[in-house]
């Protein structure tokens, strides 16, 4: 892996996948405590309408997806919110409609068409310079906006009740948090694809919640159990010539299975010797 390294490809690789983790660490911890996990996955997808479109139009790929991620996620919220019994099968409807708008308009650009699979899987070692620097300003943004908003998500975060009744700007909370997780989610589009990008947003937030006592070291934690397992996928990938997203998940998932198989090993001990 180290001689990789001397190749810019590579370099821009690593850089890709740590800055990825930072976005995965903050809005990751935030779509799992919120439990938008599903919602999530809906952007994701829906995403597929602003690849589509910058293929189509000649945009660039970033920020045409993040436009057009957050524009859906904003409708998803606004469902979720004032008709919550609604808001699966609006989730639903533009999750499938994103894709389909994505694939629609690719099959009618002229000329070459672009491959599918990488938006679908991720395609981490063709990620251009420009795209890490705006990389770069969305985790600074994001990070920004935790920072300065830190007391309202919390307290929004795991009392909603509380947070209303201390006249704290609930609905607006909720409207950011989904913003930034629709920015989050095309970030990490880049590096595993659409399709896998649910594991990466979940995975290491539930390991960090294991050991975390705040929000803030949750965020920590999970952003660099999300650097372990990017920078282990990308070794992997290297090594057996596979698919970069998909060897990323596959650390992930066999990180998460051994934190997994640890905690009920204690608990069984635990229990045994209580019983003695």
């Amino acid at each position: 892996m180290l001689d990789a390294l001397s190749y810019d490809f590579m370099q821009q690789a690593l850089a890709a996948s740590l800055l990825a983790s930072i976005a995965c660490g903050v809005i990751g911890t935030l779509v799992v405590v919120n439990r938008l996990v599903f919602l999530a996955g809906g952007v994701s997808h829906a995403a597929y309408g602003g690849v589509g479109l910058a293929f189509h139009y000649g945009w660039p790929v970033l920020p045409s997806a993040i436009g057009f991620s957050v524009a859906s996620s904003m409708l998803m919220a606004g469902v979720a919110l004032k008709r919550p019994e609604k808001a699966d099968t609006a989730i639903g409807v533009l999750w499938a409609a994103g894709m389909a708008f994505g694939i629609i308009l690719i099959d009618l650009t002229p000329g070459y068409k672009a491959d599918l699979m990488s938006f679908l899987f991720g395609s981490i070692l063709a990620v251009p310079l420009t795209d890490l620097y705006l990389m770069a300003a969305l985790d600074a943004v994001l990070l920004a906006v935790v920072a300065l908003c830190h007391q309202t998500l919390l307290v929004a975060s795991f009392d909603r009740e509380f947070a209303e009744a201390r006249g704290l700007p609930v609905r607006t909370a909720h409207y950011l948090v989904v913003g930034m997780t629709a920015v989050g989610v095309v970030m990490l589009i880049r590096v595993v694809g659409l399709v896998l990008v649910m594991a990466l947003l979940t995975i290491p937030p539930f390991i960090a919640a294991r050991s975390a006592r705040s929000l803030p070291s949750m965020m920590a934690a999970a952003t660099a159990w999300s650097s372990v397992f990017c920078v282990g996928g990308l070794a992997l990938a290297y090594r057996w010539d596979v698919t970069s997203g998909a060897a990323i998940i596959a650390v992930a998932s066999a990180g998460f299975m051994a934190v997994s198989g640890v905690g009920m090993l204690r608990r069984a001990m635990g229990k045994q010797s209580i019983s003695r």
